[in-house]
């Protein structure tokens, strides 16, 4: 290769390893951090379709999806993610986002305001009791618990509201304080003048929160939602939110849910990290010390596959997930298995009696062709799991892919320059390396019979040891449930978890606990228990604090849904 060509090669190299850096740092401003590593919430909502006619049903996930987005903005989330996924899902993710509970009730909430009259007629409601219900009207229980006669008519709507802010009542205690828009105050106006006297009960989600009596006419085009035992600061600010951003076209579903507390997150981070660290310095120090020179230039070959990863995820502004890091590490054990491929093609050559061009130039030659069916195989793969997958594996599947391709480069094209920089040198004439096992040579092919038994042996013993685990054989991601990760101040053991489990009325359970931190336990569960459980804990373990680590919780459709695709994608890879 002539030095003009090497020459272009070097800075088509330097270009790149700078862009890299120019766009993957500084790694705080450039990458973002997944749920998994910094904590929150990740919810998948289905809006239930079935209660809308079908040809409103896109709208009304994009009305939801406008209310939803409205109602995160003003809770102050920091950089939320909020968007559609297929025909009736929306995908939403709250960084720092811990307390599961207020952010479903808050996002899930129908929130349909309805003012409607009540009938006190004691005639009425002696009849009512006895199941004579008048025509219109429908008997349910005030913010009390009493009997009441409720129009099943709605004298208004919040389509009514203007604004709605957080105040206090007569008592001093929190309410929600209502502005009506124009038609609001004509309505308002309207409906108190023409019912003195009478009641009209403030219902929000099939569900009375007052029912003041009408003194006179009302045209200041104000109200205020109070309620019995008074709400509390959260519970009205909560109300105001949902209240201002409308309610929701349809009922929402959680299909799916994962919460990562910040103590988790960050442990996530640093064991991965530290694993990644590790995982480099062995391989680096097992490259330098068994192909000695090579092993050096295949070692830079590694960084530069880092840079150019971290590059792409810098320019993109990507979002770095556990799956992401597990794509990374996968891409560079990728970028080894090429390296050694071209090292022993190299060898190879040598043996031969070849000059060190001769061998340099046949070693990558002949390694090529691996290497690149290799990687061809695995990008398929990756490609079927972007393309079945959802969420973090859509991402794990991103970053593997970037990362076949930096690696290629790397093992192909930048290990090759440095080698013909070298080759430049005239005292360049050899390359060492060791060599701990000898040449081997094994018949597979005039054994095939014996080789073709014991696999299927294995694949025997590996089948009956999955079917044999039943449903444990599949995660709540296929399977559906729940898990939760709690970290105890000190340890509980098994026995005394599952005694608390059976007090609490929890038979589905199974726990797992480990070895390495006790004072860790993870416990499933077919349905949603984390709040039972929570105050069974507080009740039962009072001298022993815990802290939530993790919530997921998958429904059955989303379950079945991932367990299609996962199929789908295996069948078609393959």
């Amino acid at each position: 290769m002539s030095k003009k060509n090497i020459k272009y090669r070097v800075l088509a190299i330097l270009a790149l390893l700078g862009a890299s850096i120019w766009t993957g740092f500084p790694l705080s401003k450039r990458i973002n951090l997944g749920l998994d590593l910094k904590g929150g919430m990740h919810l998948v909502l289905r809006v239930d379709s079935s209660k809308v006619a079908p040809e409103h049903r896109y709208d009304a996930v994009e009305r939801a999806l406008e209310v939803i987005r409205s109602r995160i903005d003003q809770f102050g989330v920091a950089e939320p993610l909020i968007q559609r996924q297929g025909a009736d899902q929306i995908i939403i993710q709250l960084p720092g986002v811990t307390d599961r509970e207020r952010a479903k009730e808050l996002i899930g909430r129908t929130a349909l305001l309805e003012f409607k009259l009540v009938n006190d007629g004691p005639k009425a409601l002696e009849e009512a009791a006895a199941g004579n219900i008048p025509e219109g009207f429908e008997y349910v229980k005030d913010e009390d618990n009493r009997p009441i006669l409720l129009s099943k008519a709605a004298s208004m709507t919040g389509e009514a509201i203007k604004d709605a802010g957080v105040g206090m009542d007569e008592y001093g205690l929190p309410s929600v304080k209502l502005e009506f828009n124009e038609k609001g105050i004509d309505a308002f106006s309207k409906v108190t003048s023409e019912h003195i006297g009478e009641r009209l009960a403030i219902v929000l989600d099939a569900k009375v929160h007052s029912a003041p009596v009408i003194r006179s006419k009302i045209d200041s085009g104000q109200a205020e939602i109070t309620r019995g035992a008074g709400f509390s600061p959260e519970e009205a600010n909560d109300l105001r939110i949902v209240l201002r951003s409308g309610a929701l076209p349809a009922p929402m579903v959680i299909e799916e849910e994962r919460t990562i507390g910040p103590l988790l997150g960050a442990d996530s981070v640093a064991s991965g990290v530290k694993a990644s660290i590790i995982g480099s310095a062995m391989v680096f120090g097992f490259m330098c010390l068994y192909y000695f020179l090579s092993g050096f230039i295949a070692s830079i070959a590694l960084i530069f596959n880092f840079l150019i990863i971290l590059g792409y995820m810098g320019f993109f502004n990507a979002t770095l997930t556990l799956p992401g890091i597990a794509g990374i590490v996968l891409t560079l054990g990728m970028a080894v298995d090429a390296n050694v491929l071209i090292n022993e093609r190299i060898r190879e050559e040598l043996k031969l009696g070849k000059s060190i061009y001769a061998a340099i130039t046949g070693g990558y030659a002949k390694a090529f062709s691996a290497i690149f069916d290799s990687n061809l195989t695995t990008l398929i793969a990756a490609f079927f799991l972007f393309q079945f997958g959802t969420g973090p594996i859509r991402g794990f599947a991103l970053t593997l892919t970037v990362g076949l391709m930096a690696s290629m480069f790397t093992a192909i094209f930048v290990t090759r320059t440095i080698f013909e920089i070298l080759l430049l040198n005239p005292n360049f004439k050899q390359l060492k390396m060791l060599r701990l096992i000898g040449e081997t040579r094994l018949d597979f092919i005039g054994k095939r019979k014996v080789f073709y038994a014991l696999s299927a042996i294995v694949i025997v013993i590996g089948l009956a040891a999955f079917f044999k685990k039943g449903k444990d054989a599949y995660g709540i991601d296929f399977s559906g449930g729940q898990i939760q990760e709690y970290q105890f101040q000190n340890p509980v053991t098994p026995e005394q978890m599952r005694g608390i489990l059976k007090d609490a009325g929890i038979s589905d359970a199974s726990i797992q606990q480990f070895k390495e931190d006790p004072r860790i336990m993870i416990i499933r569960t077919g349905s949603d228990t984390q709040e039972q459980l929570s105050l069974k804990f507080k009740d039962t373990l009072k001298d022993n604090p815990f802290n939530l680590m993790r919530v997921e919780k998958v429904g059955p459709v989303a379950g079945a849904e991932l367990r299609k695709k996962a199929v789908l994608a295996l069948s078609v890879s393959l």
